[in-house]
């Protein structure tokens, strides 16, 4: 299923409980779901899907995604890349992980670990994805964390980075706002910075989405 197509599928048959009410978020899973939601006004399928195309992502690729949440990119990869391709997904938190398990088609599987820390071979996967996660990691370490998806990936495989950006207009100001995600707190520019550069890759491009993205695109030479 090419991500076209899946741009207009509107996921009626998918096991996210995107009603479900909860408290907290990194370790409630369904509020999790929930916030995310909200916070892209609804969008949230739309905007992963792009943030898929985006990464470059084929038949047949082996994907990480790092800081995976719930498995919500992951699931929108899998039919991507196929049979023949992998996707996994790797989160601190054990109660994302569990739930992300639940749900898992046949060619993902989750690890419970810090991004920073990936027990994950050198140069095994194809493609690397991180989404609303550098934001969660001590300021310290994030450098440590995409040096990680650096050795990670193999030679001339593709990276997408993306954080939250601050909306425009004052009423979505004002109902993200009112969420207090912590995402927001940063200037996505400013958060992932160097950052990228630094880890040894080669920015390919960069860019917002309507849907409160930024990402950055990169590549290992």
């Amino acid at each position: 299923m090419g991500l076209g197509k899946l741009l207009h599928n509107h996921d009626h048959n998918h096991h996210d409980h995107d009603h479900d009410h909860g408290a907290g978020t990194m370790d409630r899973p369904r509020a999790y779901d929930v916030v995310n939601s909200v916070g892209m006004l609804g969008r949230r399928r739309e905007a992963f899907t792009r943030l898929a195309a985006l990464s470059g992502v084929r038949r047949g690729d082996r994907v990480l995604d790092v800081g995976c949440g719930t498995g919500y990119l992951t699931r929108i990869m899998a039919p991507v890349v196929g049979p023949e391709g992998h996707v996994t997904g790797v989160d601190p938190s054990e109660a994302m992980v569990d739930h992300a398990r639940r749900r898992a088609p046949a060619n993902c599987s989750y690890l419970v670990g810090e991004g920073q820390r990936l027990d994950l071979p050198d140069a095994s996967f194809d493609v690397v994805v991180s989404s609303l996660a550098v934001h969660h990691m001590p300021a310290a370490e994030r450098g440590a964390a995409v040096r990680e998806m650096f050795r990670v990936l193999r030679p001339g495989g593709r990276l997408l980075v993306a954080e939250s950006r601050r909306p425009a207009g004052r009423l979505a100001a004002r109902l993200v706002g009112a969420l207090g995600s912590p995402a927001m707190r940063h200037d996505p520019r400013e958060l992932l910075g160097d950052l990228i550069p630094a880890a040894g890759f080669r920015v390919e491009g960069e860019g917002e989405l309507p849907v409160l993205l930024y990402y950055v695109r990169g590549s290992r030479a």
